[in-house]
């Protein structure tokens, strides 16, 4: 829409390991069906965003926050015309692990119950943390990301379930995800792929998207640009990681990787290499945050957890302000 300009900023913060970092706003921008390797927490400053989550259409507003568990298969669009602005923290599943083992009674592999969660405070603390890392604050940013996760993991929290492979179909579908892994840049036909399995194709394809929540050539497309990432971040450039993977050429990848990750290959690999980039850049002003949130309601529907509050500014969080709930808190 005219004057809304779709940007974003994809970064690493070098004093935050096992971390991605975005901001970006998108109007027009529509994601496919894609995992993360990561957790996904996004913090909505306004508009909508909805993404398709475990069968049904999640709506997060002003206010709230999209959670994402690691390998699941969601999408993401606007909600409303003028699209929508966010900032977002990708942790490791090591980095939350970790930080549940030391502040939640979690056991097993934790992770989010709800994929939206209206609380206006959790997404203040995002912002703060991105904040943090532009202005080069690692102690900041290192605390806040801290407690944020122990917040989210509280409130929002519990024990992932273990991929059950013990049925056949889902015996299938691992075996299959094996061959594709290992074979990703030449991989076989549907129909071969199949024979080689023991089984029909049609068999295979509901053993495929009944485990991972896509069928093999997506999921071959989504594994492509995780691993495309992963040599674009020891340095490679953009056209051999392209064949590299098994796309045709640059633009090939350039296409895919964009509806994925948001942002082109290039632009990723520039943003990454320079992690002490310098601040203000795609800012996301906090005031009007409590405007947005009552907007959006009368938009959709999202859970509510507990009131929320402006978030002070990191530099000097008052005892007042400060989550109790949260480790490091004044009250402890």
């Amino acid at each position: 829409m005219a004057g809304f300009r779709e940007r974003a900023r994809h970064w690493r913060y070098a004093e935050l390991p096992g971390v991605d970092l975005l901001r970006a706003r998108y109007v027009r921008k529509t994601f496919v069906r894609h995992t993360h390797e990561h957790f996904v927490i996004a913090a909505i400053a306004d508009g909508v965003e909805v993404f398709h989550h475990r069968g049904a259409d999640q709506y997060a507003g002003a206010g709230a926050l999209a959670l994402v568990n690691p390998d699941t298969a969601h999408t993401g669009r606007a909600g409303v015309p003028e699209g929508w602005r966010y900032g977002a923290v990708y942790p490791s599943p090591e980095v939350v692990a970790g930080i549940a083992a030391e502040t939640t009674s979690l056991r097993g592999t934790p992770g989010f119950v709800r994929p939206v969660l209206d609380d206006p405070y959790a997404v203040g603390l995002v912002h703060q943390v991105l904040r943090a890392a532009d202005e080069g604050n690692a102690l900041a940013a290192d605390t806040l990301l801290r407690v944020a996760v122990t917040r989210l993991l509280r409130v929002n929290g519990g024990t992932l379930p273990q991929r059950d492979v013990r049925s056949a179909g889902a015996r299938i579908a691992v075996r299959a995800r094996a061959v594709l892994e290992e074979r990703m840049a030449a991989p076989p036909t549907l129909e071969q792929l199949a024979a080689d399995l023991g089984v029909s194709p049609f068999a295979l394809l509901r053993a495929f998207r009944g485990v991972y929540g896509m069928p093999p050539h997506t999921w071959l497309t989504d594994a492509r640009v995780r691993r495309a990432r992963r040599l674009l971040d020891a340095g490679a450039g953009p056209a051999s990681a392209a064949v590299e993977v098994g796309f045709t050429d640059q633009s090939h990848l350039n296409r895919h990787f964009t509806r994925i990750v948001g942002v082109p290959p290039g632009a990723y690999q520039r943003e990454r290499k320079n992690v002490q980039d310098s601040p203000g850049r795609l800012l996301l002003a906090s005031e009007a945050w409590q405007t947005n949130r009552q907007r959006s309601r009368s938009q959709i529907r999202t859970p509510t957890m507990e009131a929320g509050r402006t978030p002070p500014s990191y530099e000097t969080p008052s005892g007042s302000e400060w989550p109790s709930d949260c480790p490091g808190s004044p009250s402890e």
